[in-house]
């Protein structure tokens, strides 16, 4: 890979910022041109068929509607491909911020006495305040910084994240017929494990087939060939046996928990401040920080790992342009009924095996997705939510890598104790409780460590 040669001054990488065709379409060429398009066509359509079932589950977790993350989806790659930084970074809804926005749901939705509509305007807010900081932070060079953060906290955050998603969703497995009680399991990781435990009797053994199926499937056909669109077959079948063989089964679908579901999709949305207080002060600085971390840091990561996994040669992603592209995400998609997305790894991965060359794969893969789901909204209600629950079971044990724990643990014990640190403490306090105390803990020990071993030479001497 080549050296990058991007500006160093604030103007220059602004001008850059608002350069449409720079170095992310050098592959795209005249003699080229038929090929790559094709390329990158059949990528995008083999994402945006994979995405929709997981931008579904994604938004369902986080307390929104199903055709929210279908929006997010679709609109935060548009977006992102046109200003982000990245040759192949796919956007769109992921697992890490379903603890974030799953707790201000909690906090300010139906749950806590709110509605879903205050919560959602303060979710707007919070993340257009998100993307001006990351504007800002990409203006004056900081998207470097990102790199900063130590792999074993990264990869502690990813594995408590899987544990938090893994455990919260299994209520949509067991499938609880009582929707007063599924009302009520909206609380945080313990509340809904607890909940679960409370209402074992109400489990549905057909429920429990249809996840166990949907995850299973998913998982043996995405081993066969990435070409497969595992979760979108294991979504077929599951909503064909609920609505046939197992109709009499009262397994529980989308549907009655979320009515119809829409085509008309993009809906402007405005931000909304829930009363002016303290807390609500507070509030805000936290849920920033934390959509402000989980963008900068996973998508400077998911840029990284695109360019080795696509063997770059030629110019390398901008970790400054990433960061202003997820500040217009983070602006862009809220307003119309989306949510906070960032760099997707596992579907940035499947875009790059599938053969993806330029931003033209996200641009398709966004348009084909929204033509997907507006001709088969009628049916994407039908959908048990047992499904959502495997597929979501199954992100979760992708996100799990035994390699990379492996190789936390050769770099010593105080970075493999700082990964389980991590790990165990996302899914106990929250997201940025858990990493936070991290990087302090981290930056702390490193410090002194680095001071001691200066001073034994020293004294020896």
């Amino acid at each position: 890979m080549k050296n990058a040669t991007f500006p160093t001054s604030p103007l220059g990488r602004l001008k850059l910022f608002f350069t449409f065709i720079d170095s992310r379409w050098e592959d795209l060429t005249k003699e080229t041109l038929a090929k790559t398009i094709y390329s990158d066509f059949s990528a995008g359509l083999i994402v945006a068929m994979t995405a929709i079932p997981m931008a579904m589950g994604f938004a369902i977790a986080m307390g929104m509607r199903p055709e929210h993350g279908i929006i997010a989806g679709a609109l935060a790659c548009v977006v992102g491909r046109t200003f982000g930084g990245s040759k192949y970074q796919v956007y769109g809804p992921t697992a890490a911020f379903i603890p974030v926005i799953a707790a201000l749901f909690t906090k300010y939705g139906a749950a806590a006495g709110g509605s879903f509509e205050t919560a959602h305007g303060f979710l707007i807010l919070v993340s257009i305040i998100s993307g001006v900081i990351l504007i800002v932070l990409g203006i004056y060079g900081f998207g470097k910084y990102a790199k900063l953060v130590p792999n074993s906290i990264i990869v502690g955050f990813t594995v408590g994240i899987a544990v938090a998603i893994a455990l919260t969703n299994f209520k949509d497995i067991l499938g609880l017929t009582s929707f007063s009680t599924l009302i009520g399991a909206h609380g945080g990781m313990m509340e809904r494990i607890n909940h679960v435990f409370q209402n074992t009797h109400l489990l549905n053994p057909w429920s429990i087939f249809i996840g166990v199926l949907t995850f299973a499937l998913t998982k043996t056909l995405l081993r066969i060939s990435i070409f497969i669109p595992g979760p979108v077959i294991a979504m077929c079948l599951a909503t064909l046996l609920s609505s046939t063989l197992l109709s009499s089964k009262d397994i529980i679908l989308v549907k009655d928990l979320y009515g119809s579901i829409p085509n008309n999709f993009f809906v402007f949305t405005a931000p909304a401040l829930p009363g002016f207080s303290g807390q609500v002060m507070i509030d805000i600085i936290y849920f920033v920080c934390a959509i402000v971390f989980v963008s900068g840091v996973e998508s400077i990561l998911c840029s990284s790992m695109a360019d080795k996994l696509a063997e770059n040669k030629r110019t390398p992603f901008n970790p400054d342009k990433e960061f202003f592209g997820q500040g217009m995400v983070q602006i862009i998609t809220p307003l119309v009924q989306g949510f906070p997305c960032t760099g997707a790894l596992a579907r940035t991965a499947t875009s790059i095996k599938a053969g993806a060359r330029t931003p033209l794969a996200g641009y398709f893969k966004a348009v084909l997705k929204l033509i997907m789901a507006f001709y088969l909204a009628q049916y994407l209600e039908l959908i048990p939510m047992a499904c959502i629950g495997g597929i979501l079971v199954w992100v979760a044990s992708n996100m799990i890598k035994p390699s990379e724990i492996k190789e936390i643990k050769h770099l010593g014990k105080f970075e493999f104790s700082m990964m389980m640190y991590t790990a165990v403490m996302v899914p106990l306090t929250d997201f940025l409780t858990g990493v936070l105390t991290a990087l302090i803990i981290y930056f702390t020990v490193s410090y002194f460590f680095k001071r001691k071993t200066k001073v034994a030479p020293a004294i020896s001497k």
